[in-house]
């Protein structure tokens, strides 16, 4: 995609040369191509990159070049840009949302008590799945946050197999008590991890979809493990 900016506070060539170094820095730029005399940058970059993140490639420059969108809205291009970094793991809920809502309705109506046990099983058969699908390279991934993996490296193996375990439990029913249990506490345990990675800001994959999506570490892998604990926790109480 490419998208123009403004740029204000550029005079000189020297100017031009310094805008363009800073933006083609940064990883997601493709092309740049700066203009003094119409005081624009148009850059072709391989995903929206925010203007802040642009606006701080310029930060050695102690606020010489100030920049702005030119003819784009930045709210809807971030809001294009997250949907597509996620679509996958939004596609996987929505199938299990969709699934579990037609599965939990009787003719009493709709049963949440039902449609819990139902949506986690769904949720951990598909999760397990797609880290079975590369198996070691869901286990590497895994071991650079989670708290387990980093010291005992075959802890990411044993893992998908727990989410496998867990998922055939809560869709047949079995021991529902212990399955809440060890959900409540694998689950707390992974999220550890998850939130320490996200509050130092690690640029690193997250790894609940395998390695078959690149998907970054962030606030929506902390509602993901949330919710699963959450889900564990009110079924354990009702019991």
């Amino acid at each position: 995609m490419t998208h123009t900016y403004n740029v204000s506070g550029m005079t000189c060539g020297s100017c031009e040369a310094n805008v363009k170094s800073a933006f083609l820095k940064l990883p997601d730029v493709e092309s740049t191509e700066i203009s003094k005399e119409d005081g624009t940058a148009t850059i072709s970059m391989a995903k929206h990159i925010p203007l802040s993140v642009l606006q701080n490639a310029l930060s050695e420059y102690n606020g010489k070049y100030q920049l702005s969108a030119a003819s784009h809205s930045e709210v809807a291009e971030q809001t294009k840009s997250w949907l597509a970094t996620y679509k996958p793991i939004l596609l996987v809920f929505g199938y299990i949302l969709v699934i579990t809502g037609f599965a939990s309705y009787t003719t009493e109506g709709f049963s949440i008590m039902k449609a819990m046990p139902l949506f986690m099983g769904g949720f951990f058969l598909s999760f397990s799945f797609f880290k079975m699908l590369d198996l070691k390279s869901f286990a590497e991934s895994y071991a650079m946050y989670d708290i387990v993996a980093k010291k005992w490296n075959s802890w990411g193996y044993v893992y998908a197999f727990i989410e496998l375990a867990l998922g055939l439990a809560f869709i047949t029913g079995f021991q529902p008590l212990v399955t809440n249990a060890v959900t409540l506490i694998v689950m707390t345990v992974s999220i550890i991890g998850v939130i320490q990675s996200v509050l130092k800001k690690q640029k690193i994959r997250c790894a609940c979809l395998g390695a078959v999506f690149n998907l970054p570490m962030s606030t929506v892998t902390i509602i993901e493990d949330a919710l699963m604990i959450g889900m564990s926790g009110i079924m354990l109480i009702m019991m």
